[in-house]
């Protein structure tokens, strides 16, 4: 009987913590939006889901087991792939089912690749949706039973640059919704992130949400350690230092910008694992997300 209820409550737990069916991000009106057909279409190649021409974002919900009446913080992922495509499993679903079985809520979004053909300012195109995720999730947290005061970003590689513009950029409502909310993420956490648009950066991402437009404003602004200020959320890294595409520059320089206006930030730079590991940076036998769940504990 008792190994029964086990395996029951187990498989309870799994099921509610499944994804849920994809939401439109937007409900009414897409800002910057040119319409189209939906010619989006999706790959998967060395067990990796890579998703292209999204110009319609969507986000997945992906909530943790409830624990009582306490609220879980809550993790919006944006999935990497160069600002051209989005590597959607091992940088979105797997990273939010992991969070799951810690105990954090997880919102994969889908945000819309720049396509001058699909938006009138294509470089604002990310940010929008990064910030219209965090509006989202603000606006559903007591109905998702989320803390709101820890409703964060995750990124990884150009989803690093999303997120990192996300938790520098929240000054201003890029939408323009201008709905009153708080756009400011309590936390930031970059895995490999792109961070910069200087000569160190990864020069594909800032061709794709640039294009001919790489006026020096353009480059400061998207150069994210250089917007950084005390009032900047934590930050939590990891990078490898022998990342041949992003090269660990960017976050050894987002670091140092943190840490001079003294912004709690932690770094973890792993020796090797080359760009684009995931969760499991197979050169190493440390497991980075042991790491993040226990920075989790200090929320």
């Amino acid at each position: 009987m008792m190994n029964y209820l086990l395996t029951f409550g187990l498989m309870i737990t799994l099921l509610s913590a499944q994804a849920q069916a994809p939401q439109v991000l937007y409900p009414g009106e897409i800002p910057n939006y040119i319409a189209g057909p939906n010619v989006e279409s999706s790959a998967t190649t060395g067990g990796i889901l890579r998703i292209s021409n999204v110009s319609n974002p969507v986000y997945t919900l992906y909530l943790a087991p409830e624990t009582g009446n306490a609220k879980n913080p809550m993790v919006i992922i944006f999935p990497g792939g160069g600002y051209r495509i989005l590597a959607a499993s091992h940088e979105g679903s797997d990273i939010a089912r992991k969070l799951n079985e810690i105990g954090v809520h997880a919102m994969v979004v889908h945000y819309r690749l720049p396509d001058s053909t699909r938006q009138v300012e294509k470089q604002y195109a990310p940010l929008q949706d990064a910030q219209q995720a965090i509006r989202v999730a603000r606006q559903q947290a007591n109905a998702w039973n989320v803390d709101s005061t820890k409703i964060g970003v995750m990124g990884f590689s150009a989803g690093g640059h999303l997120a990192a513009s996300a938790a520098t950029h929240y000054s201003i409502d890029y939408t323009k919704i201008h709905d009153g909310q708080n756009l400011r993420p309590d936390f930031q956490l970059l895995i490999y992130p792109v961070v910069s648009f200087r000569a160190y950066s990864h020069q594909g991402s800032i061709s794709s949400l640039l294009g001919k437009n790489k006026t020096e404003e353009m480059l400061h602004l998207f150069s994210n350690e250089e917007q950084v200020n005390v009032n900047t959320p934590r930050a939590f890294l990891v990078h490898a230092s022998d990342d041949g595409a992003v090269p660990v520059a960017n976050s050894l320089n987002y670091a140092a910008a943190l840490a001079n206006n003294k912004v709690l930030v932690d770094l973890h730079i792993m020796a090797k694992g080359g760009h684009g590991f995931g969760l499991v940076n197979k050169t190493s036998e440390e497991y980075w997300f042991d790491r993040l769940a226990t920075w989790f504990k200090t929320l």
